[in-house]
């Protein structure tokens, strides 16, 4: 029996060893032309590449596409669906890592562990100097989450063990979340003036693409810090340069960029007063391992023309 041949981008090689012999994996290639387009049956979008309706329809064979990830705002759900073909994601078990990831910047950010990194290890750290670097309790700050969804749920549940207030933004109320973690419903606004920290979790969508620009960063307290986890988009990067620049905020720590990654002149990466990751929410080997086996259990069902495990539905 011939290998199914399916298209993926750069995928990595725990992933190859899970799909087995079983599989032809073609590289990315949406060009003229491409023996890819022409002959594959399924597609997994590992790095975030855009999948259309006009690629869909230069697949005449394709059955399924397959996310390594949870979010889907690189594929059109909706085009998938009016061509019939199911797309699958990972919910569920990237969520205690990417929660993790929160915790970790808003306490880096609060606690200089960048600069005092790259200062412990520099030529000016010769005596222990006392008076450097003082940054803010995290006990007793009040965390406002935007996006009280499975991954804000864990980040409140994290919060809490470090005694700190809790309010969160969403199109509706949560009264789980009010119930289970003590958390207040705020208007995004209020919860942008109230908060010390603000934690972006919210997925990017039409609703939520450029959510925090200027207006919004200059209501948040200058002491105040932003965190995002959620998609580049969700910021406006110009916008949150000129207000770290001017210092209108503390600091901001962020996991994603719009573009990402940014270019490597961007005057944003020259800032102080920023902490910066490649996109590491989910990168964790348990989680990853969980994650790629989800994906290829997608892939298996799609193809066999069965429900997926674990589908993505558009609105």
């Amino acid at each position: 029996m011939s290998a199914i041949p399916i298209m993926g981008d750069g995928l990595p090689q725990p992933l190859l060893d899970l799909l087995g012999n079983g599989y032809r994996v073609y590289e990315w290639d949406t060009s003229e032309g491409s023996e890819a387009l022409a002959t594959c049956v399924g597609v997994i979008t590992y790095g975030h590449p855009r999948v259309d309706g006009p690629l869909m329809d230069r697949m005449p064979h394709m059955k399924i596409v397959s996310n390594h990830g949870v979010g889907v705002d690189h594929i059109d759900v909706a085009a998938a669906k009016a061509r019939n073909i199911p797309v699958g994601n990972t919910p569920g078990c990237l969520d205690a890592a990417t929660a993790d990831m929160t915790m970790a910047l808003l306490l880096a950010s609060a606690r200089n562990i960048v600069t005092g990194d790259a200062f412990a290890r520099g030529p000016e750290f010769v005596h222990y100097d006392p008076s450097i670097m003082i940054g803010h309790e995290v006990s007793t700050c009040t965390l406002g989450i935007v996006g009280m969804g499975r991954i804000g749920k864990q980040v409140a549940k994290r919060a809490r063990a470090f005694d700190m207030p809790l309010l969160y933004h969403n199109r509706k109320r949560d009264e789980a979340a009010e119930r289970d973690y003590g958390a207040q419903y705020r208007s995004l606004d209020d919860l942008l003036r109230e908060s010390d920290f603000v934690a972006l979790n919210c997925p990017l969508t039409k609703d939520t693409t450029g959510l925090i620009g200027k207006r919004e960063l200059e209501l948040m307290k200058p002491t105040a810090t932003l965190i995002n986890m959620a998609r580049g988009p969700v910021v406006v990067t110009s916008d949150l340069y000129e207000i770290l620049k001017a210092g209108r905020i503390r600091s901001a720590a962020l996991d994603v960029t719009d573009p990402e990654p940014l270019p490597r002149d961007h005057p944003l990466l020259k800032l102080s007063n920023l902490v910066i990751a490649p996109h590491l929410g989910s990168a964790a080997h348990k989680t990853r391992r969980r994650m790629i086996e989800m994906t290829v259990e997608n892939l298996a069902a799609g193809l066999a023309g069965q429900a997926l495990p674990y589908q993505v539905h558009s609105n």
